[in-house]
């Protein structure tokens, strides 16, 4: 899969946004116990919606979507969620490419990206890391599960 490309989402794309977010959630919820993370329970409907507020983009290769990621303004912090890339296509820099690229497409005004993980998810938190994002905070849930909050300034 070489020829990968990053385009942003259209609301047509949902359905198949919400079936790639789900195959790659699983393997967080095996880690975590959790078969109802938010991820996994979210509705088509409720997908919809947050596409329509949020900035979205997927990766495109194979002709199929491979991963995806949304980011939302909130201030002068660019809000980065639900990256998600596929099983079979993890590996390869597609995270790193859509992290990139909605760093780049931050409106102005935006002084720092910010984004979170659970804490046995160490794969990811070592990407975000290696890309400049440094963890601020953590913040207990339920169960001895931690998120932790990373951040890096903008124009990193």
């Amino acid at each position: 899969m070489t020829d990968i490309a990053i385009h942003r989402v259209d609301l047509a794309d949902a359905g198949e946004l919400l079936t790639l977010q789900r195959a790659c959630y699983v393997s967080e919820a095996q880690l975590y116990k959790d078969c109802f993370l938010p991820p996994l329970t979210q509705t088509f409907d409720e997908l919809r919606a947050e596409l329509n507020q949020s900035f979205a983009l997927k990766a495109v290769g194979g002709g199929r979507i491979i991963g995806s990621a949304r980011a939302g303004r909130d201030g002068t912090v660019w809000r980065i969620g639900r990256v998600a890339v596929a099983p079979d296509a993890q590996g390869r820099g597609i995270g790193t490419q859509l992290l990139a690229e909605l760093e780049r497409q931050a409106p102005a005004g935006i002084e720092r990206f910010a984004l979170f993980t659970g804490h046995l998810s160490v794969a990811n938190i070592r990407l975000y890391e290696r890309l400049g994002y440094r963890e601020s905070r953590r913040e207990p849930l339920a169960d001895g599960v931690e998120l932790v909050h990373l951040e890096k300034a903008a124009g990193v």
